[in-house]
């Protein structure tokens, strides 16, 4: 029995089925659609740029919201972009999901002082 309870205490926990509970890097989330070997490498798609601000709340406009990120699955619970769900590439970067649940052509990168 005891042996049970220290591999229980040892295992990490997953407090989700989605994944381990983690937080967005604070920042500035620039969104574009790709762009073509003509022209530009995106097109900025300003209504979908968001911000976080703390461990659980990101601000689109005026308007402050609440997100939940599970494993890479990034989910907007609640405000200006509820209900949006985007897939983690890497620490600053999601795709945005399409209604299957697949990356869309839309990416969100967080933005850095050096390129603003």
């Amino acid at each position: 029995m005891a042996a049970v309870l220290l591999l229980a205490i040892a295992a990490p926990l997953s407090a989700t089925p989605g994944g381990e509970l983690g937080t967005m890097p604070r920042g500035d989330y620039i969104c574009e659609l790709p762009g073509d070997a003509t022209g530009p490498a995106g097109t900025r798609v300003p209504d979908e740029d968001f911000s976080v601000v703390t461990a659980s709340s990101y601000r689109a406009g005026d308007a402050i919201g609440s997100y939940l990120l599970t494993g890479d699955q990034l989910i907007m619970t609640g405000g200006p972009h509820m209900g949006k769900r985007y897939k983690r590439v890497s620490q600053g970067f999601v795709r945005l999901l399409d209604a299957q649940g697949k990356p869309g052509d839309v990416r969100c990168v967080r933005r850095k002082p050096n390129n603003a």
